[in-house]
């Protein structure tokens, strides 16, 4: 009889290798999610990092405590005054050009040539900010056409001021923001079935009722977010600010406080805190319009289901 020493090794069955494809998917990291990947790091390395240390910076004052900053920019009516100048050009001019872009989408979805009047109405968002700030000084300054063509007809006796103070600005920000928000608006106006004001139409609704019944509502959503995203890049001028208007009076924005904190002070810390300032506001009128919004679509539409 044969005996087996223990000390001989004994033979193992070789185990299943389970596919990295399976093991991520039981730990919710299918080809889908790992897509997203880049996007994720993307949104990190570019708003989410330079947001942290902006942050972290803005509580790091030259002098005092890690909320200095603050305390100085809400203690001196020339910083916290930028607030009220910034948003007394960005919330008129969004508005305007919503009031503009909605009217005129609806009327160029209609017509046959759409691409050709789209290219040419949006041609100014091409431009910059800063060319047409210069080309607005040309055309609208004492010796500009406009008054020098007013004066010829008669029209005016000597030239009106609209560059350097708040009109200028104004103009600016609805020429370089209208394009935005006029492509915006066409694509929430084309993209309402159009079988519902035929419908109504046929039932007898005038253009009037057409508009506030159907499409209004029906554009309200869309409306909101164009708001949103017009204000945010306006309430951010500068370049206009700067060019046409009173960099130290009526127009000194908030964005020309943050740039005179870092490149005339070298106070980075100031800066970096007047830019968190900017942000919150831009922030809370974006909450605010957005729950608007979702109030206005929980009145009625909650008391139907009801």
């Amino acid at each position: 009889m044969t005996t087996i020493s223990s000390s001989e090794p004994r033979s193992v069955a070789p185990r299943e290798r389970v596919p990295l494809r399976l093991v991520l998917a039981q730990r919710g990291l299918d080809g889908v999610t790992l897509l997203v990947l880049p996007a994720v790091l993307f949104i990190v390395a570019l708003f989410v990092y330079p947001f942290v240390y902006g942050l972290v910076l803005s509580m790091e004052p030259k002098t005092g405590d890690w909320l200095a900053n603050y305390r100085t920019f809400f203690s001196e009516p020339f910083l916290y005054g930028t607030i009220a100048k910034t948003m007394w050009l960005a919330l008129p001019s969004t508005l305007v050009n919503i009031l503009i872009s909605v009217p005129v989408a609806m009327r160029v979805r209609l017509m046959r040539r759409q691409r050709l009047l789209t290219t040419i109405l949006v041609l100014p968002i091409t431009l910059g900010t800063v060319l047409i700030a210069e080309g607005l000084l040309n055309y609208l300054g004492p010796q500009g056409w406009l008054n020098r063509t007013l004066i010829y007809f008669g029209l005016l006796s000597s030239p009106i001021r609209l560059v350097h103070n708040y009109w200028g600005v104004f103009l600016s920000l609805v020429v370089s923001g209208f394009p935005f928000t006029f492509l915006l608006a066409l694509s929430y106006v084309t993209g309402i079935d159009p079988s519902l004001e035929q419908a109504a139409a046929t039932l007898g609704a005038s253009a009037r009722a057409r508009f506030w019944n159907i499409f209004l509502p029906l554009l309200a959503p869309g409306l909101a977010i164009t708001f949103c995203l017009s204000f945010v890049q306006t309430f951010s001028v500068f370049p206009s600010a700067v060019l046409l208007g009173a960099p130290a009076g009526v127009t000194r924005v908030i964005s020309i406080a943050a740039y005179q904190a870092a490149y005339e002070q070298y106070d980075y810390s100031m800066a970096s805190a007047i830019a968190m300032i900017m942000g919150f506001f831009q922030l809370l009128v974006v909450v605010l319009v957005l729950f608007g919004r979702g109030l206005f679509y929980r009145g009625p539409a909650g008391g139907a289901k009801g």
